[in-house]
């Protein structure tokens, strides 16, 4: 099959990226189904600093960014296949969040799905962006990779490449942010104004850190990522530190030491001074980033790892992820009656209904009502997802004549589409009862072979090689 093209863009709180991979989609000879594979960098920007002027985005200077890096990839827009942005950190509480997911699309197309603050999401790219080749050369033990950017700290666990948990924290560089080669104050996020007050330290924009005051700064958020990493409720439940819990983290078991991984611009930082190179000069990058990556090499807690599990791509994790790892694709037995209503872009998942290896597992009428009805109420419908083993033909028919029986019910408005996602290669059976034969006058896609994510929103790109590209974002 021709090779697909996917774009990956992160806007975060410091720094802003591309990566263009491409991948193929083959067929795994252990479980039969197609999957995206052979997948290879063919562009990666550099880093570039987040524009912000008057504490927004600066859309013309990042409309410049975007036209560069595909100037430069040499790939013509119209031809991705699927990907994504995703705009994290303190960028994604600025208020044209909105204007920037536009501008995207106007310069790549509606292939993408586009994510704003999802720090799920955010630790899950990031995992399989740096520290997923250790999670796999390791498949007994438990990674936890530490993202730490500019606005946050984004952990997720994993063993054998599958995240398990995921969390995140208001700890990162760009909260204090200073004349470079100095510790006076040009800015200060909420975030920062709270914590001066709670630490008692009476600073504000124009003045300048004492070093007692820097120490105690910096030790804060050491001791916020510590006690998360260790599951300290006591500390975290406490002023000030539970005010900097963006998403509690779970461990797995009290009883799991994971290997700590470390990724982001400050993880860069890190693994470069570990491997006996210099930290920047004070301040370089007008940030807390040098001292945050010092305090860190410090922490017994969090660099037991660092010299004997050094993970790839650092900064460029979550884009990395964001491009390789962001988007499956069906199997080729979808239902799909008209082509040309691809793609459909940011679909709520408004219930996963189970389906078992026998009739009397499959989901009630009632439960398949419900979940027509609240899919009927999305904006552009909704996507019900079904999990299970089933695929006998008594347990698939009465699966689809329930949500045929829940359609007609519904009355379902004929301008929302309505997705089923099934684990098995059984789409157009599903779909051809669900719809009665095409007699019932609504938008049904039946997606097949795809594994659950756990996600709350999914969107389809435009099929290809007679399979759809899926992209999963809002994971929990």
């Amino acid at each position: 099959m021709d090779q697909l093209l996917l774009i990956g863009l992160d806007f975060g709180s410091t720094t802003s990226s591309a990566i263009i991979s491409q991948a193929q989609v083959l067929r795994n000879c252990s479980t039969g189904r197609f999957e995206l594979g052979r997948r290879s960098v063919v562009y990666r920007s550099m880093l570039t600093f987040t524009p912000f002027t008057n504490n927004l985005i600066d859309e013309q200077i990042l409309a410049g960014h975007l036209d560069r890096w595909l100037r430069e990839s040499g790939v013509t827009p119209g031809t991705f296949t699927s990907g994504g942005v995703i705009i994290t950190g303190l960028a994604a509480q600025k208020a044209n969040v909105a204007a920037i997911e536009a501008l995207v699309k106007q310069r790549v197309g509606d292939a993408l799905f586009a994510v704003a603050e999802d720090p799920c999401l955010e630790s899950w790219l990031a995992f399989m962006g740096s520290c997923l080749a250790l999670s796999w050369a390791e498949p007994e033990a438990h990674f936890l990779n530490l993202d730490i950017g500019g606005g946050t700290t984004n952990l997720a666990m994993g063993i054998n490449g599958e995240v398990l948990r995921c969390g995140g924290l208001y700890a990162g560089a760009r909260h204090f942010q200073f004349v470079p080669g100095t510790y006076r104050i040009n800015a200060l996020s909420s975030y920062a104004v709270r914590l001066l007050k709670d630490l008692h330290i009476d600073r504000s924009i124009g003045d300048t850190f004492s070093q007692d005051e820097l120490r105690n700064i910096v030790d804060f958020y050491a001791a916020l990522i510590e006690a998360t990493v260790c599951a300290d409720r006591s500390l975290l439940n406490q002023d000030p530190f539970r005010y900097h819990e963006q998403m509690p983290f779970v461990p797995v078991r009290d009883d799991v030491s994971p290997v700590i991984t470390l990724s982001g611009g400050v993880a860069e930082l890190v693994y470069n001074h570990i491997r006996g190179g210099p930290l920047p000069p004070t301040t370089a990058f007008g940030d807390l980033g040098i001292d945050l990556a010092r305090r860190l090499i410090q922490s017994p807690v969090l660099s037991q790892h660092l010299r004997t599990h050094v993970p790839m791509n650092f900064g460029h994790a979550t884009v990395y992820g964001l491009s390789l790892h962001g988007t499956e694709v069906s199997g080729t037995t979808p239902y799909l009656p008209d082509p040309a209503v691809l793609p459909l872009r940011d679909l709520p998942i408004v219930a996963r209904l189970r389906m078992d290896a026998s009739a009397a597992s499959v989901p009630s009428i009632e439960d398949v009502q419900q979940a027509v009805d609240m899919a009927a109420r999305g904006m552009r419908g909704g996507c019900i997802e079904i999990d299970g083993a089933g695929t006998d033909f008594g347990t698939v028919k009465k699966l689809g004549t329930n949500l045929a029986a829940a359609l007609r019910k519904t009355g379902f408005p004929g301008d929302r589409s309505v997705v089923l996602l099934v684990p098995q290669n059984v789409g157009k059976t599903v779909g051809s009862y669900a719809s009665d034969w095409g007699r019932l006058p609504v938008k049904l896609i039946v997606i097949d072979e795809l594994s659950s994510r756990n996600s709350r929103f999914v969107s389809l790109g435009a099929m290809r090689d007679n399979v759809v590209p899926v992209s999963f974002y809002g994971m929990q």
